[in-house]
């Protein structure tokens, strides 16, 4: 950064104030943004030289900056709610990035209508509506909301309104999976007390929820309405079952949340518990990398990652060390939840054993993450050499598929693994040449061989396993194409959609590997992706084919024309009758002029 750079000549006019501020490079683009408590102080000290520096940051940023720019906040509450969503839209390549910023599930309970339901949702939003969630996997926000929809009957649709006006209820009314407010039949305090019950359910509040639950339940025996009051019942008895069942759980350890991490260098494994009525109920699983910051700034750039999407923080956050700008966030957090919310560093007690539970969780996942796909590979390519009675564990993996429908259009796909991970820089496509019909024995013998003439005559390294998509047809085709080249020592196999059965070269009948082994999840994931990679291309040819259109005919027109005036007329019989105005609209006149020529041609005298 030289020394008349606009950034250096700014720095005069900053206030002493807290805000945003915003380094950019030569070319204009944001590179880093950071929040200050005063925008002189932290912004000047970016260029004092290290000794002056409030945190260290990498010589590549400095270096970088060019110019800068500041917002000024009310408060630092302010300023860090507005950092946050500036670092989400510009996504500066200095600033902390979310390695795996998945958009796992949301449940939202429309609680601004008369009647609420409970959907499905990808994102939490500021609005006035209660948001559960997020839910990791996803598939567990699935199983909540069809436990929710048998047990409190409560409407799960996505009706457009849900005002009791419909003539009559839909299928999940039938099958006793809602009470039918859309079709008004059932009471508004009715379905409120439903409401109710499901939401102390989502808030983990099973204590509340069996009180409130077993006053319906006796109520309703009172009442001699039976049948309600067994429903009671087996409701009370599946929510004992489920606390029973709680692996991790503690007396006193109300609304928590615990929060650890693992950190090498620049990226970061974190891990955080819901501690919900002494439960552990979610779990969620985040990891970073472009980490320069120490742990204090990273724990709070973690948590506000974490928490900005969530409208309703727990009171109590349990975390391993003090992060930086401690108050700052204690009061943002209060402002989600509208009460006090405390950031705590347990050290000893139920608190410091769970938080080491979380943070040896953390570990495993980092050690997943960064390190070990490499040595998981090598187990499952070890595994597959053992299942197949291979010489050495298929370090270079080589899959064919064939894609046509009825025999038009013919393709075929190579996809290959190395060290147990797709290496899509040697993906190719084939079209098939040589076979006319639905003849995929003689289509794969065509694919095999001219890759394979191909690697011979460039002197290329064979593949360890030729992995074939189809059953013992395809396998012998394959086999045979090779022998003619002299490669009968390259080892062959064919998975079998049908059972999952496994095929290989000089062996009598099939390999049957077990369906929860990894080495099987292996082998059907190179074969899905050939096959995705087959049918893709063979869509992309028949689309091309099935586009062709007389008004590619006329002069001037091709297919991008084509299809702006199918889209705009709706066929060719449409344009053929559209007046010369409508054409002269879409295409100019002198295009119109030609397309009502060839659809009119004026007969000679």
């Amino acid at each position: 950064m030289h020394t008349d750079s606009p950034a250096r000549l700014k720095l005069d006019e900053l206030p002493d104030a807290p805000g945003v501020y915003l380094f950019r490079d030569r070319d204009g683009r944001i590179v880093y943004v950071g929040k200050a408590r005063s925008l002189r102080s932290r912004v000047r000290s970016y260029f004092q030289g290290p000794s002056g520096q409030a945190a260290p940051k990498t010589d590549a940023l400095v270096a970088d900056i060019h110019d800068l720019e500041y917002i000024v906040a009310g408060s630092e509450v302010e300023a860090l709610i507005l950092e946050n969503s500036l670092v989400k839209t510009e996504q500066p390549r200095y600033n902390i990035r979310l390695r795996d910023d998945k958009n796992f599930p949301y449940l939202k309970l429309t609680t601004a209508e008369r009647f609420p339901r409970l959907v499905l949702v990808r994102r939490a939003r500021l609005d006035d509506n209660r948001y559960f969630g997020p839910y990791l996997p996803a598939s567990a926000a699935r199983r909540t909301i069809h436990m929710v929809a048998r047990h409190f009957k409560v409407a799960t649709c996505y009706l457009e309104n849900m005002d009791g006006t419909l003539p009559r209820p839909c299928l999940l009314y039938q099958l006793n999976q809602c009470l039918g407010p859309c079709a008004a039949l059932v009471s508004d305090e009715e379905y409120a007390g439903a409401v109710r019950d499901a939401r102390l359910f989502l808030e983990g509040r099973s204590r509340d929820l069996l009180r409130s639950l077993q006053e319906q339940m006796s109520a309703a025996a009172a009442e001699e309405r039976f049948e309600a009051a067994a429903q009671h019942r087996d409701l009370i008895g599946m929510l004992e079952r489920q606390s029973e069942r709680q692996s991790v759980a503690s007396v006193g350890l109300e609304e928590q949340d615990y929060l650890a991490f693992a950190r090498e260098g620049d990226v970061a494994s974190a891990q955080v518990f819901q501690m919900r009525d002494g439960q552990v109920q979610g779990r969620r699983e985040l990891s970073f990398e472009g980490i320069r910051d120490d742990d204090a700034e990273f724990l709070a750039a973690c948590l506000i990652r974490y928490y900005e999407p969530i409208d309703r923080p727990p009171a109590t956050i349990c975390v391993p060390l003090e992060p930086a700008s401690r108050p700052v966030l204690e009061e943002w957090l209060a402002g989600k939840r509208d009460g006090r919310v405390d950031i705590v560093i347990p050290k000893r007690g139920d608190r410091r054993r769970l938080l080491d539970t979380v943070a040896r969780n953390a570990r495993l996942s980092f050690e997943a993450m960064f390190r070990a796909p490499h040595a998981h590979g090598v187990e499952v390519l070890e595994g597959l050499q053992e299942a197949l009675g291979l010489d050495e564990p298929p370090h270079r993996i080589e899959c064919f598929d064939i894609s046509h429908i009825q025999g038009t259009d013919q393709v075929a796909s190579l996809v290959v693994w190395e060290a147990g991970r797709p290496k899509r820089a040697d993906f190719r496509l084939f079209k098939i040449r040589t076979v006319q019909g639905a003849d995929d024995f003689a289509a794969m013998a065509e694919v095999v061989g001219r890759r394979y003439v191909r690697l011979l005559k460039e002197g290329r390294a064979l593949p360890d396993l030729v992995l074939i998509d189809g059953g013992a047809g395809q396998l012998s085709s394959a086999l045979a194409v090779l022998d003619r080249l002299g490669l009968a020592n390259l080892r062959v196999a064919a998975l079998a959609k049908r059972k999952e059965e496994i095929y290989l070269d000089r062996r009598d009948g099939p390999i049957l590997i077990p369906k929860d082994s990894r080495v099987l999840h292996l082998v059907q994931r190179i074969r899905d992706e050939a096959h995705r990679f087959a049918i893709t291309f063979h869509r992309r040819l028949r689309r091309k084919r099935t586009l062709t259109t007389e008004l590619v005919d006329i002069e001037g027109i091709g297919p991008r024309r084509a299809r702006l005036l199918l889209r705009r007329f709706g066929s060719v019989q449409g344009v053929r009758e559209a007046t010369a105005e409508a054409l002269a609209e879409a295409v100019g006149g002198a295009l119109a002029a030609r397309i009502r020529a060839h659809f009119n041609p004026v007969s000679p005298p």
